[in-house]
């Protein structure tokens, strides 16, 4: 019955989502636009399937429209020479649009990516703005300096924005990616050209609407939904676009080095996969809570997450204890409805991914390691894209299900005989983008945080996060920071102005 949903009937589950919420062409200029040709896309509601609506997938012709008025939009000043105090008044509202429309925004992301409606109400939209508000906060806060070059002369070295940047964000969490490039990019004095993945285009399109109506300038965002080898490699490619800022896969993020390196050697920074170990000790002394934290960790989103704690490394005297709390969390945590407000765990995005995640169950068993929890597709008869939190036992570091990112509700535990192997263990992959250890030994916490290769180490706890803190990784996770002002530094530029007397 779910499967023969209409769209009409999903939206009409939402009160605060209509039909004319869902945009479907590319946001240029100001305003909305025909594409330069009749190709689309489908999105799908990954709930059931069904598919929502025809988006335009917007090639060369549409890109080089937007980084035109983008370019014009910088070149005039309009934003870029705008005083501090009113694009700080103008960022500020456009946070507060954003949650005024909370629950419409929600209800886009949860049609297009699936996670529990509650998840988008209380959790994404809300920190999306809270970004966009922090940003705002401290355009105001952040200052040059002076050089020391002698009495003759004085030296200023001031902050410079780059000019026009393009972001390209990713499926899981759309509108939060997004923000964390839209927040420091515009604070800076950018003009952005933001590309929503194909599979969750709606939150995007809607807030360039949000934004010109809290009085960004015309031009200064732009959104170009389409696939990425054409839209996407279209902006990395592109002569007259000064950045581009991604959140995606490792073998996608490198195709952007190529193409600033095929182009104008543009600026790159890189949020990429991860493959993240949450070492538990035998002296953990929470073995409830680390199994909570690890559960949380590797199941919310559907797995879905960049940071997932997919590797539980753990020693040999505490993971019978340890593994029998995490799937006994996994045992009772059962997919639902992402549109039932009493649904914890969603969907995966779609049919791809879902086989995806199924492929690496398959391997998993064939590398010979042990199904403990789930391993099956779970709500068949939905239509939708479902998978049971997943935990395998007995996996040695070197199985691909311990070194590859699954990005599905998938836990790998690995056993070591003590810290040191724990440790390199943790550090036995491509990936460095978070890791966590569970210990009351302070000594081997400080040791850990420290020999751990990845960009965030968390100790006792799991994926705490704020905006005041930097976040991004080692390795091939990537390099630069989102969050926090250091995420400036990737959209802007030093310039030393020597006056002499």
């Amino acid at each position: 019955m779910e499967r023969k949903m209409t769209a009409q009937d999903l939206i009409a589950r939402l009160k605060d989502v209509t039909p004319s919420s869902i945009k479907t062409k590319p946001f240029v200029d100001g305003k909305f636009v025909d594409p330069a040709s009749d190709a689309t896309f489908e999105t799908i509601y990954p709930g059931t399937g069904t598919k929502i609506a025809d988006i335009a997938a917007c090639g060369q012709v549409d890109v080089d429209r937007a980084v035109a008025s983008a370019r014009k939009a910088f070149e005039s000043g309009v934003w870029s020479r705008m005083a501090p105090a009113d694009r700080k008044r103008i960022l500020t509202r456009f946070s507060e649009l954003m949650l005024e429309h909370r629950d419409e925004l929600a209800g886009l992301e949860t049609l297009n990516v699936g996670k529990p409606i509650t998840r988008s109400r209380n959790g994404d939209i809300p920190s999306a703005a809270g970004c966009i508000a922090w940003y705002a906060d401290a355009i105001d806060k952040v200052y040059g300096e002076v050089a020391e070059t002698g009495p003759d002369v004085t030296t200023m070295v001031v902050r410079e924005p780059l000019g026009v940047v393009a972001a390209v964000v990713p499926w899981n969490y759309p509108l939060s990616m997004a923000c964390w490039k839209l927040g420091p990019a515009l604070a800076t004095g950018n003009s952005v050209i933001l590309k929503p993945a194909e599979q969750s285009p709606f939150t995007a399109l809607r807030i360039a609407e949000l934004a010109l109506e809290a009085g960004l300038p015309p031009g200064v965002l732009n959104v170009v939904p389409g696939l990425g080898e054409a839209a996407g490699k279209a902006l990395g490619l592109h002569m007259d676009v000064d950045c581009v800022t991604f959140t995606g896969s490792t073998e996608v993020g490198k195709m952007f080095l190529e193409y600033s390196g095929q182009s104008n050697a543009k600026h790159v920074s890189l949020e990429l996969g991860g493959k993240s170990p949450q070492i538990v000790l035998n002296d953990c002394d929470d073995l409830d809570g680390a199994a909570r934290a690890i559960a949380a960790g590797i199941f919310s989103n559907s797995g879905q997450v960049c940071n997932a704690g997919s590797r539980l490394v753990v020693e040999s005297g505490i993971k019978d204890a340890l593994l029998e709390r995490v799937v006994a969390i996994a045992t009772d945590l059962k997919a639902g409805d992402p549109l039932d407000e009493s649904t914890q765990l969603g969907s995966i995005v779609s049919e791809k991914q879902f086989e995806r995640v199924m492929s690496y169950i398959d391997i998993g068993k064939s590398e010979g390691a042990s199904v403990v929890a789930g391993g099956k597709a779970a709500r068949p008869e939905s239509g939708g894209f479902f998978i049971e939190p997943t935990v395998f036992d007995n996996v040695g570091n070197g199985m691909r299900i311990a070194q590859e990112e699954i990005f599905g509700p998938v836990l790998s535990a690995i056993t070591v005989a003590d810290f040191d192997e724990a440790v390199t263990v943790a550090n036995d992959t491509i990936y460095g983008l978070s890791a966590a250890i569970w210990t009351r030994d302070i000594r081997k916490a400080h040791r850990a945080a420290r020999a751990i290769r990845a960009g965030v180490v968390w100790v006792n706890c799991f994926d705490r996060g704020s905006m005041s803190a930097p976040f991004g990784g080692f390795k091939q996770s990537g390099f630069g920071r989102d969050k926090s002002l250091h995420a400036m530094d990737k959209y802007t530029d030093w310039k030393s102005i020597w006056i002499a007397h």
